[in-house]
């Protein structure tokens, strides 16, 4: 083998380049952190001054996967306790019927990969959990299948409970449930938006006949980013300035549900920026908005308006203020054109307003405004092809 060979083998061996933030390292080590110390703590308390372990190593195993990456299939909650629970029963099995402990460790680990495969609950560090009850020693082979309970599954859930409660403090979405089987549905029936169905991909992966760390869902929906992007990007420098409507028709919180009605109607458009006195924008209100308010469906409610409805204020005159959607997207003027793509093509926005470099409102882009925009670009870049060079 030559040096440049061995120089490109060696290389092989580098970590590919991390693409999550520094902020995301934080968070994943602070969960962890506060994940173990809970479970030790409260396992500690629980178990007193017992011979049962009130931590096993392969809980700081878990503990990276359900902090460190939680999105994937292998840190999900039915893969922690199915997983472990599944490895310690097959290991204390191993241990009892096989007096050999280099033969019962080998028997205990390939057989747990094979349940956890069947079972669907594939967890990595459940291997070491089924090691652990083989190799642990005189306490933890004293405990027989009582290893399973404790400290196995007492810890394993303790470690999930501090992990959902860690990312839902955060706003971190776990567990990282499957789509909802009429958003599947409707994946599947609607025509591929790409060069590359649902069914394709299935089909490649099952060829691949192996188990790949992200789950399928996340892997399409990549797969798809990437092509709106490139595809994006094919209209060069086309920023939302180019595409908006700049003459936005606004309101103030101030205003009432029956004028907004009037100007949504009058300029036939379906939603409204609310802004204050500079213009900056406050919210939003749509004709869905609109439409719902007032609309009382609850029996005990409409039974008391019908009896006394002089205790009912005139719906009309409520301010949007109250209704108005406050968490709104808004993107720059100078916002490239492949933001306002991924937006509408996998977010289910309709209608972004567009603010200056002061944050006033300066237009709006509507889903036919963007079709529009990338239509005559499209248009143009067909014309400057087929046209003969001057020269």
């Amino acid at each position: 083998m030559s040096r440049f060979n061995l120089l490109r083998w060696l290389s092989r061996f580098a970590p590919s380049r991390a693409t999550v933030t520094w902020r995301e390292r934080l968070r994943a080590g602070a969960g962890a952190l506060v994940g173990i110390a809970i479970t030790g703590l409260v396992a500690h308390r629980w178990l007193g001054a017992s011979s049962v372990p009130f931590l096993i190593a392969p809980m700081g195993a878990s503990a990276v996967l359900l902090f460190g990456v939680p999105s994937s299939p292998l840190a999900q909650p039915w893969s922690i306790i199915g997983g472990n629970l599944v490895s310690a029963t097959v290991g204390v099995t191993a241990a009892l019927w096989i007096a050999d402990p280099v033969t019962a460790a080998a028997v205990a680990v390939g057989v747990a990969i094979c349940v956890m495969f069947t079972l669907r609950c594939v967890h990595p560090p459940s291997g070491a959990v089924a090691l652990t009850a083989v190799l642990g020693g005189p306490a933890v082979h004293a405990l027989g299948y009582g290893f399973v309970l404790a400290p196995v599954a007492l810890q394993s859930f303790l470690l999930l409970g501090s992990a959902l409660l860690w990312h839902a403090v955060n706003d971190h979405r776990y567990p990282h449930a499957a789509r909802a089987p009429q958003a599947a549905a409707r994946a599947e029936a609607a025509p591929a938006q790409s060069g590359f169905a649902r069914a394709d991909l299935e089909a490649v992966l099952r060829d691949r006949d192996e188990l790949l760390d992200i789950d399928t869902d996340d892997l399409e929906t990549i797969l798809r980013d990437a092509e709106i992007r490139a595809y994006a990007r094919s209209f060069g420098e086309l920023t939302c300035a180019d595409v908006m409507s700049s003459h936005v028709v606004s309101i103030a919180p101030s205003t009432t549900v029956e004028e907004a009605r009037a100007l949504l109607k009058q300029h036939d458009v379906k939603a409204l920026p609310v802004v204050d006195a500079e213009r900056r924008v406050k919210g939003i209100v749509t004709r869905a908005d609109l439409a719902d308010h007032g609309a009382d469906r609850h029996p005990l409610r409409v039974a008391l308006h019908a009896l006394l409805p002089t205790l009912r204020p005139h719906a009309d005159s409520v301010k949007v203020a109250l209704l108005m959607s406050t968490h709104v997207r808004t993107v720059q003027v100078t916002t490239p054109i492949v933001e306002l793509v991924r937006l509408y093509a996998g977010r289910g926005h309709h209608h972004v307003p567009v603010v200056d470099g002061e944050r006033r409102l300066a237009g709006i882009v509507t889903q036919a405004d963007l079709i529009s925009g990338l239509y005559q670009q499209s248009r143009a870049a067909q014309r400057a092809s087929v046209s003969p060079s001057v020269g």
